[in-house]
């Protein structure tokens, strides 16, 4: 078995049981209290998200995210929402830059193999989540949340580790619902949903066994030797295990979510879907996170090219501190910053009068086709920009220079054209449900 993934190895073996005891316990205590007192089960999944976290990490990590949430708690009574951002960015940067991150992680004892998974994870998530009660608290009104309201928030067991993170007004707002009520089939769909992912984590072990598509990558000299085909092949299904492992993840805990009656972050978009930059992510709990509170906050309408501009390099400055400074992370950020920003620059350049009033001419059919040659390429950069962070810098440098430049032209227009078909097909997949939302739209109207 492939075990490049050494997380996925040790949720599904030694660390698998834990979890499930774990989720176990608050499915069946959430379902009891939401049974008997609904009013009170934010409170009883805080106790239990505490006491899980104190019997995994022990007291003094316990005490670690206590004292970041009152930190961050404190800041918010000043209802100065930049002093929410200073005071967030610099809680996160601890548990992110030396040496602060180090001499926090020195107070952990013991030693199992995901420790620092969990140290980490949990630590980076609360953070999160603490910037958005204290951003939300800020914007409020009238007077503040409460110190209760943060830890309920923070300690909800199934997102403390691993996400997705709901912004708190979400969470506060659906938490606080008396009245818990199912919609029509609800269940049946939670059912299904949960059938599926343990269908898919099936799915995963076998390609671990079979197909070695994390640790190939990493043998340079065998990856010379595949053809380009191969290679544009292996580097796609890098980020389709990728996306299959974190909609995996996701979906587990949204499943447990909506039998707590949350409504939670949907799942990434599959990523043979994407062929725009603005839709790019793997974690859409941060994305709607970064959204919010970053990006749309600047950027407003993103139509404007400098505020655009401020705008993503504010949301990928903050993508980096979250995911660690380091040089690999470096690089994608600008890469990425740097798409997101040209597909607004070609935009703009084709809205100029002689291209808008061309395509105005043009039948809507031949206006995607066009559309569609670009998306292709697009693809490709995402794919080649979100390798570097998923295998290697050497890795995504070889695939790029076989794609443009050693397969040229042959590999090269083969592939684009191929792409090309499954983006024209993706275009019309969302065209048809655009048609039809529009007529239910209108249904509803009258």
């Amino acid at each position: 078995q492939d075990v490049a993934d050494f997380e996925w190895v040790m949720w599904f073996t030694s660390f698998r049981n834990v979890i499930i005891f774990a989720l176990s316990g608050h499915v069946l205590f959430g379902k009891i209290c939401s049974m008997t007192v609904p009013q009170h089960r934010a409170m009883v999944y805080m106790l239990y998200g505490i006491l899980a976290v104190l019997g995994s990490m022990g007291l003094v990590y316990l005490m670690i995210i206590l004292s970041h949430c009152l930190v961050l708690y404190s800041v918010a009574l000043a209802k100065q929402k930049w002093l929410c951002y200073m005071a967030g960015l610099c809680c996160l940067a601890s548990f992110k830059v030396e040496p602060f991150s180090s001499w926090q992680s020195g107070f952990v004892t013991g030693a199992f193999d995901l420790q620092d998974v969990l140290f980490y994870g949990g630590s980076s998530f609360t953070i999160m989540r603490c910037m958005s009660f204290a951003i939300e608290s800020s914007e409020r009104k009238e007077g503040i949340y409460s110190i209760f309201d943060l830890l309920k928030y923070n300690f909800y067991l199934p997102f403390f580790f691993f996400g997705p993170v709901m912004t708190f007004d979400q969470f506060h707002a659906q938490v606080s619902t008396r009245e818990l009520r199912r919609k029509d089939d609800e269940m049946r769909n939670i059912r299904v949903h949960a059938l599926l992912h343990v269908g898919a984590i099936i799915a995963v072990d076998i390609f671990f066994h079979f197909f070695y598509i994390l640790t190939l990558p990493s043998d340079l000299k065998f990856m010379n030797r595949l053809s380009d085909w191969s290679l544009a092949g292996l580097a796609y299904s890098n980020l389709v295990y990728d996306w299959v492992k974190a909609a995996v993840m996701f979906g587990v805990i949204n499943t447990i979510a909506r039998l707590d009656h949350l409504d939670p972050p949907q799942p990434p978009k599959c990523i043979t879907m994407l062929y725009v930059f603005a839709e790019t992510h793997f974690d859409r709990g941060i994305n709607d996170w970064l959204c919010k509170y970053v990006y749309d906050h600047i950027g407003e309408n993103h139509d404007n090219i400098m505020k655009e501009l401020v705008a993503t390099i504010a949301t990928f400055a903050v993508t980096t501190l979250w995911l660690g400074p380091c040089e690999i992370v470096y690089i994608w950020s600008v890469f990425n910053c740097f798409g997101l920003n040209f597909e607004l620059w070609v935009q703009k350049f084709f809205q100029l009068e002689p291209f808008a009033k061309l395509e105005a001419k043009m039948s809507a059919a031949m206006s995607r086709r066009i559309r569609a040659v670009f998306g292709a390429a697009n693809f490709w950069a995402i794919v080649l920009y979100n390798i570097l962070a998923l295998n290697s810098l050497e890795f995504a440098l070889l695939v790029t220079k076989r794609l443009l430049l050693t397969g040229f032209p042959v590999s090269t227009l083969s592939i684009w054209f191929i792409t090309y078909c499954g983006v024209q097909l993706i275009k019309e997949h969302e065209r048809v449900l655009a048609i039809e939302e529009e007529k239910c739209n209108k249904a509803k109207v009258e």
